[in-house]
């Protein structure tokens, strides 16, 4: 861990602590060595931060390449473990990047659904972080987060407002042998969206509303469907 992570890390714990409410449930769940997955539902910019006050482990981001473009910004995204990767590859590259991170007993962080969420509820996710774990093998860490959301920008070190990060318990998608299908990788993505989904309380759930791998394939498939509409 490099001085400004823990800097970081350490004002983030006094500030989310003394000038707001923040809840972490489950720290005990976290394995404390090894290549790990995070997976967690994203509501806003403050995510990342909450995230790494509330880990007793290194934490490992990937972002896009245009927020190195500049001196400033290169130094503040590599000093927090942010590591670049060209969004015009169609996610080739960041699925290597994870990889690679994962190979040397990272903790990396995925945001399944690929952006923030407009209405801070579970949009449909994204093929990508069901795709590395199968890859990988790594295990996944789900993690649901709610009322970041309320937190403006300007004041996240004074949030003035509660909010939470409910960790699960690890668990690896079943092997598969040979490359797998898009249905596969389908139903491993729903498999993951529903362990964040059990997280989070019925209004964050979004297209997720029941937690069943099955249940959540038909929820995302209706989502998919009404998107293509």
């Amino acid at each position: 861990m490099n001085g400004l992570y823990f800097l970081g890390k350490t004002l983030g714990q006094i500030c989310f602590n003394a000038f707001g409410r923040l809840e972490v449930i489950g720290k005990e769940s976290v394995p404390p060595y090894g290549p790990l997955l995070v997976v967690a539902n994203h509501l806003s910019f403050n995510d990342p931060p909450v995230l790494v006050a509330s880990m007793s482990r290194t934490l490992s981001f990937i972002g896009k390449k245009e927020l190195f473009s500049n001196p400033a910004g290169n130094f503040l995204m590599r000093s927090f473990n942010v590591h670049p990767y060209d969004r015009s590859g169609l996610g080739v590259d960041a699925i290597r990047l994870v990889l690679r991170l994962l190979d040397q007993d990272r903790m990396v962080v995925i945001f399944p659904e690929g952006h923030r969420s407009p209405d801070h509820t579970l949009q449909q996710g994204m093929p990508g972080a069901a795709y590395i774990a199968l890859k990988s093998q790594a295990p996944l860490l789900p993690i649901g987060i709610t009322g970041t959301e309320k937190i403006s920008p300007w004041r996240m070190t004074v949030p003035l407002t509660k909010f939470r990060v409910n960790i699960g318990q690890p668990f690896t998608l079943p092997n598969v042998e040979g490359t797998p299908s898009k249905e596969v990788v389908d139903n491993m993505r729903d498999m993951v969206m529903s362990r964040i989904a059990a997280l989070l309380p019925p209004d964050y759930r979004g297209v997720y509303p029941l937690t069943t791998p099955g249940q959540a394939q038909r929820a995302s498939r209706k989502a998919g469907a009404a998107n293509e509409g």
